[in-house]
């Protein structure tokens, strides 16, 4: 065992963090398939507040230590906006996961790339040349590929799907502000506290008593967003972001694969043609913002 840990910390930093997104995104698509399968009984807002709970039972030790100032800051409006905007992406991302097939929803939610670059011109005054703004809007003909726009066969899921990607590129844009001013404990445990104070009252309304396998597989769902969530941090912390970043859409491998073992979803020319333009335009997107970066 001791072997193995010397090989793996002999890696380099950026083979260690890329391996570690690759697991962390088949964690994200088991999370989603569960979700995809308890939700087809149980309410997505009852799924995403019993999910809340286990997060603040993680976080309760975060909590306690830091309890005389952990819920002291001069921006509370941020922070109620950021989980307000956190609350109507996950509940719009996760009912389209439960009524669209597993590889669409996966190719648009990518689009929150395009999004944080367009957000972050409007309210953090970036600016981007031509190029970058030419992958931005080849990037969303990616997405209208996907979703084929119909008036008579009009889509509201996939239109969910495009506005939680909307939704978490503003919660990633707030969230740069938040780390500027407030304590990452705050942070963290002002968002997941009031998060699951707003989902409690519509999770009270729509509650359905779910059986002793439906409780299982929220549970599970939990612990993945959990441990998905530590596993990104893990790769930040060996792994430069721009490097490791595009292991991020082996996604699209797992989703196409589980959508058609476990739900018998076969992705089409539209799917794969829109992903591929996506792929394209957002790896091109955070090369220029790579190189931007640098020039500071």
């Amino acid at each position: 065992m001791q072997d193995y840990i010397q090989r793996w910390q002999a890696l380099p930093g950026n083979v260690r963090g890329s391996i570690i997104v690759i697991v962390a995104s088949l964690v994200s698509v088991m999370m989603s398939s569960l979700i995809k399968h308890v939700g087809q009984t149980i309410p997505v807002i009852e799924i995403l507040f019993v999910r809340q709970i286990l997060v603040l039972i993680i976080i309760s030790p975060v909590i306690f230590r830091n309890r005389a100032t952990v819920f002291k800051s001069n921006i509370y409006g941020m922070h109620f906006m950021r989980a307000a905007l956190s609350i109507c992406a996950m509940y719009l991302g996760f009912s389209a996961v439960v009524n669209m097939p597993l590889a669409e929803v996966t190719a648009i939610s990518f689009a929150r790339i395009l999004f944080t670059t367009i957000l972050a011109i409007i309210f953090l005054n970036e600016v981007i040349g031509i190029r970058r703004w030419t992958s931005i809007i080849i990037g969303f003909v990616g997405v209208i590929v996907i979703i084929r726009p119909d008036p008579e066969n009009f889509n509201i899921y996939a239109l969910m799907a495009i506005v939680s990607a909307l939704f978490v590129s503003a919660v990633q844009i707030i969230l740069r502000k938040l780390t500027q001013i407030d304590k990452p404990s705050t942070i963290l445990v002002f968002h997941s506290v009031s998060i699951t104070l707003f989902m409690s009252i519509p999770a009270y309304f729509l509650w359905v008593m779910p059986s002793l396998d439906e409780m299982f597989y929220i549970l599970m769902i939990g612990g993945l967003m959990s441990m998905m969530q530590w596993l990104f941090i893990q790769a930040l912390r060996v792994g430069e972001a721009a490097a490791i970043a595009p292991m991020e859409y082996t996604r699209l491998l797992y989703a196409g694969v589980i959508g058609m073992i476990f739900f018998a979803e076969t992705p089409t020319v539209w799917t794969l043609s829109g992903a591929g333009i996506i792929v394209a335009s957002t790896l091109y997107t955070m090369h220029r913002n790579t190189l931007k970066a640098s020039e500071k």
